[in-house]
């Protein structure tokens, strides 16, 4: 393996960013695509999209007959939930079993406390100081369910501005509008603000919070398998 490209893939890996390092198994000739980089005109694109989704290695043949193995590299994929409220309670075994890395952070003692959450997930603080340990990138989850703004705005806008994977807001429509209107005067742009999931979670009539949290867990895993064209 060439060792200029294994440390750009190392470095890639210690700042929780995708890459997928490509071999041509004939010619030994590798090279590397990051997360970040643009697909655009890319002959491999549309496999490298679905490999970037899936996280699996594996071999792809091309038109011309050339056999190619990609060494694919993804971040753990992190959900964070923003209120220590009933529905995060069925959602963090949930997540946890589905193999997320989970954190629950809420300012609120009375609901942020050890005997509701195992402290491991838990973070008794607001957003704004609680994010900068769990900072929000492309390969986490963000899910807003205090339906307090004071809560959940700062953390919705963080999301959508990191590029978050998923972003979801619990809230009936007359709610998210108000809080469309609040995060549009805080300088989050229309084309963003269509990423919130709100109503949050699949249409499968859920009522109890664990059929919510059923929910959110389904609209969470479409849009990390499927991509922003699942949903």
């Amino acid at each position: 393996m060439d060792f200029k490209l294994l440390q750009e893939l190392n470095e890639e890996r210690a700042n929780r960013r995708a890459a997928i390092l490509i071999t041509d198994t004939a010619s030994g000739k590798q090279r590397l695509v990051r997360h970040a980089d643009s697909l655009s005109g890319d002959p491999l694109a549309d496999e490298l999209a679905k490999r970037f989704r899936s996280g699996k290695s594996g071999m792809v043949e091309t038109e011309d007959g050339r056999e190619l193995f990609l060494t694919v590299s993804v971040p753990p994929r992190r959900l964070v939930i923003i209120g220590a409220v009933h529905i995060s309670q069925a959602l963090v075994p949930m997540a946890e079993i589905a193999g997320f890395d989970v954190t629950v952070i809420d300012p609120r003692t009375a609901f942020a406390t050890p005997d509701r959450f195992p402290e491991r997930f838990l973070k008794a603080d607001w957003p704004e100081d609680a994010l900068k340990d769990v900072p929000l990138d492309a390969f986490t989850a963000l899910v807003a369910v205090t339906h307090d703004p004071k809560i959940d705005d700062f953390p919705l806008k963080t999301a959508l501005e990191a590029g978050c994977f998923y972003v979801g807001a619990l809230g009936s429509r007359k709610t998210h509008g108000k809080r469309l209107d609040r995060l549009k005067e805080a300088g989050v742009s229309d084309e963003a603000l269509s990423r919130i999931d709100a109503p949050i979670g699949l249409d499968i009539g859920a009522a109890s919070p664990a059929e919510i949290a059923v929910a959110v867990l389904g609209s969470v895993i479409k849009a990390l398998r499927k991509g922003p064209e699942g949903g």
